[in-house]
């Protein structure tokens, strides 16, 4: 979307946990933020036409030998420029300031005493609590600049220079902690760089369908369809610019959930009408699942299958020039982060390892939006609210939710537990306040009774989070009596099994998926 006319806000991201986060709250805020890595070059970062910078925190020190800078030419683009946590300090050390090691660090909730002259901190209190994460703090200012709010131990924790338009905060504005947090942010981006808050999913698809028909122009496109969110709106946007020159390939593996393969080919093909086919290859991914049992396999193995599966399907399409992929705008991001290699927590399936001899241009049209703004472009493409805001599905499907072998009686098993589990929730009306729940088979046997006979049979685990983003979690506290529910009946209507437990570990320093 560089090209776009509308007003941008570029964000700088020095590898803080929250700069996505920022990208969220100005687009939240009706302005269209892009993430870029901090050493882009000056010609790069000009070509984007921002009317703003924000500087992301960061883990490093100013101080230290190797820390990330930014070409200091920035500071003569003549635009606004707001520095955070790690950007302040760089701002400030840049500019000709002095940054020092604090006496004591600050981590946590903090009060802002705000100078509210300022045309940041216009209409604040006088006091609002702020999330503060640094070890470094601000002694001397640069020239031109002078403190604006301050903290029982930063005297300088909010600076500016408003004839070059430069501000800076020691705090995070953008998490939830900071009260006023969104009303900072939109000063700077409404007082201060003037922005128009015309970023909307409607000026969205404008734009998204210009530029799907200048790539694609009369040529055919393959798609990937999951029947998750990403692959479904993805699909249903480009068949509003290429109609049945499109054509979805929906993979049963055998590990969705109850009824979903129905549910799939009668929202899309039937409802949406989109050009869709169903290949069913469960007993191949069964077949090449049955000698394994550890999870990192596992997600090879579907992985591989996959991709030979479609590859097959798709060569009976005939020539294709285009493959549409769902990839999300955190997917960009993290392929360009400043972190670097992040370590392997999980193998994660997607499409992205397609044969290369297939020769197709890949299109990704989401890849500017969040999951949140992804899931309102549905609502606008007309995709049913109850499919867009489901909670999320591993891509590898019930063979991660199986600790150990995966076999049809125990997906059997698994799929009516999982059924019944979600059904209950929904009608206690806790559907939508929680981000994920599922169950878990575990082949655990215990010993139970049932009718008088001693059991010997396998277990069930139930997990229920909630979360903004799934980066973090807390486990889902359900009322007594629905959990009760739950578990009497699975434990009746579930054959093999006879117990229930409920995992109530957060995230971290568990994931939120068991495998």
């Amino acid at each position: 979307m560089t090209d776009s006319p509308l007003d941008k806000i570029l964000i700088l991201d020095f590898g803080s946990q929250y700069t996505q986060l920022i990208a969220r709250r100005v687009r939240e805020s009706r302005v269209y933020s892009e993430i870029v890595p901090y050493h882009l070059s000056i010609d790069e970062i000009r070509s984007h036409q921002a009317k703003g910078i924000i500087l992301s925190g960061g883990p490093a020190s100013v101080r230290t030998k190797g820390a990330p800078r930014c070409d200091p030419k920035i500071f003569s683009l003549g635009i606004p420029i707001l520095g955070i946590c790690y950007g302040m300090q760089l701002m400030t050390h840049v500019l000709g300031g002095g940054v020092a090691r604090s006496h004591k660090r600050e981590f946590g909730r903090a009060e802002l005493f705000v100078d509210r002259s300022s045309p940041l901190l216009r209409g604040l209190p006088h006091r609002i609590p702020v999330w503060m994460s640094h070890g470094d703090r601000i002694e001397q200012y640069p020239p031109g600049f002078r403190a604006i709010g301050k903290t029982g131990n930063s005297p300088t924790a909010a600076i500016q220079d408003p004839k070059r338009r430069f501000y800076a905060l020691q705090f995070h504005p953008e998490v939830a902690h900071t009260e006023k947090g969104i009303q900072i942010l939109q000063n700077f981006l409404y007082a201060i760089c003037a922005c128009r808050p015309t970023w909307s999913m409607g000026s969205f698809i404008h734009l998204a369908e210009e530029e799907i028909a200048q790539a694609i122009g009369k040529g055919k496109a393959l798609c990937a369809l999951s029947g998750g969110v990403d692959s479904s709106v993805a699909a249903v946007l480009v068949q509003r610019v290429i109609g049945k020159r499109l054509h979805c390939i929906f993979v049963d593996n055998g590990l969705l959930r109850k009824d979903e393969a129905k549910q799939v080919m009668r929202t899309f093909k039937q409802s949406l009408k989109l050009n869709l086919k169903k290949v069913d290859a469960s007993e191949q991914f069964l077949a090449k699942l049955a000698k394994t049992t550890q999870p990192e396999q596992k997600r090879k193995i579907i992985g591989r299958t996959f991709i030979k599966v479609f590859d097959e399907a798709a060569k009976k399409v005939g020539a294709v020039d285009f493959l549409v992929q769902g990839t999300l705008y955190p997917d960009v991001i993290e392929s360009v982060s400043v972190k670097g290699p992040s370590a392997t927590i999980k193998t994660h399936h997607n499409v992205g390892g397609l044969p290369k001899r297939m020769r197709m241009k890949v299109v990704e049209p989401l890849k500017t939006l969040f999951k949140d703004e992804v899931r309102k472009l549905g609502l606008e493409l007309g995709i049913p609210k109850e499919l867009l805001y489901r909670h999320p599905f591993p891509g590898p499907g019930l063979a991660v939710r199986i600790v150990g072998r995966v076999t049809p009686e125990r997906l059997d098993h698994l799929r009516e537990a999982d059924a019944i589990f979600i059904e209950e929730i929904r009608k206690a009306g806790l559907y939508d306040d929680i981000w994920q729940a599922f169950a878990v088979y575990l082949p655990i046997q215990s010993v139970g009774v049932m009718g008088d006979e001693r059991t010997y049979e396998n277990a069930i685990a139930l997990r229920a989070v909630t979360s903004q983003d799934g980066m973090t979690a807390d486990w889902f506290e359900f009322p007594h009596d629905v959990m009760k529910d739950i578990a009497n009946r699975i434990i009746n209507e579930v054959k093999g099994v006879n117990r229930v437990v409920y995992d109530i570990s957060s995230k971290p320093p568990s994931t939120i998926e068991w495998e």
